[in-house]
């Protein structure tokens, strides 16, 4: 792989080699093609440590997924290409288990919760530096019930709004993920309890004009007793939270914009 630097900014292939872009960047990225073909590494014993590997990182993709769908949607505001990013932090969880062999490592969230505590969907400006107030948080594991204290906010001071836009909202996300581990049945990753992966709940807030004084309140979200029924020590509780931003639509309605906005994780337990 290689970075243009030059003239050219062009996307696409030219006789084996591709040009392309990925987000949060504005260079352009060569790639030659080529390499083994498919048959040499699915049957040659020659590429069996990279087929070890390759299920592995079926597992991290799995698991960067389904924590993608822990943060209630609220992913959808970050700025560069978070699924990457979820899916080294889930090699690296992986890289703990010393008991599995090789090619089946399992990925437990539930045994370094800290290292996807505090995580911020934005780079540019990170969610403390557009909301300048601190919250406070609550997370019951037992009742899956979470609640965020948001102190008296002055828009004028305590809100960074980069595209001055008229309207932001607040929202609030719990979701739940659970261990995965190889299957020897299926040849790859599953959760160990799937009826509770990936599962969430979202609270979102009213849309507030960028130049007012919002009062201190409190933003509650619950998941349902039937996720209760179903929560073990191999699940993890994910609470983010998120600012909005948005405009008038076509019909008159406030609507988000995209990208416009922060968020980050305020704890896993």
């Amino acid at each position: 792989m290689a970075i243009v630097k030059g003239f050219i900014q062009m996307t696409g292939s030219i006789k084996g080699v591709s040009f392309y872009t990925v987000r949060g960047s504005d260079q352009v990225i060569m790639r030659t093609k080529g390499g083994a073909k498919k048959e040499q590494i699915a049957k040659s014993p020659k590429f069996a440590g990279l087929r070890k590997q390759q299920k592995e990182w079926s597992g991290c993709t799995k698991f960067a997924s389904v924590v993608r769908f822990a943060f209630g949607g609220l992913h959808r505001l970050a700025d560069y290409n978070l699924t990457a990013v979820l899916n080294g932090l889930g090699k690296n969880i992986q890289k703990l288990d010393t008991k599995s062999d090789v090619g089946q490592r399992s990925v437990l969230l539930s045994q370094c919760k800290l290292a996807l505590g505090g995580f911020n969907f934005n780079r540019n400006y990170p969610f403390n530096t557009v909301l300048r107030v601190g919250v406070n948080f609550q997370l019951d594991r037992t009742s899956l019930l979470s609640t965020v204290t948001v102190p008296r906010i002055n828009t004028e001071i305590d809100l960074l709004n980069i595209q001055r836009l008229p309207y932001f909202r607040l929202i609030v996300a719990m979701g739940t993920v659970s261990d995965m581990q190889y299957n020897v049945d299926i040849n790859d990753y599953s959760p160990l309890v799937p009826d509770i992966h990936g599962a969430t709940a979202i609270q979102t807030g009213e849309w507030h004009s960028a130049e007012t004084i919002l009062p201190e309140h409190t933003m509650t979200v619950q998941m349902s007793d039937a996720h209760q029924a179903l929560l073990t020590d191999e699940v993890s509780v994910i609470l983010s939270m998120a600012v909005e931003f948005g405009k008038v639509g076509f019909a008159g309605q406030t609507v988000e914009v995209k990208y416009a906005g922060c968020g980050k994780v305020l704890c896993v337990k």
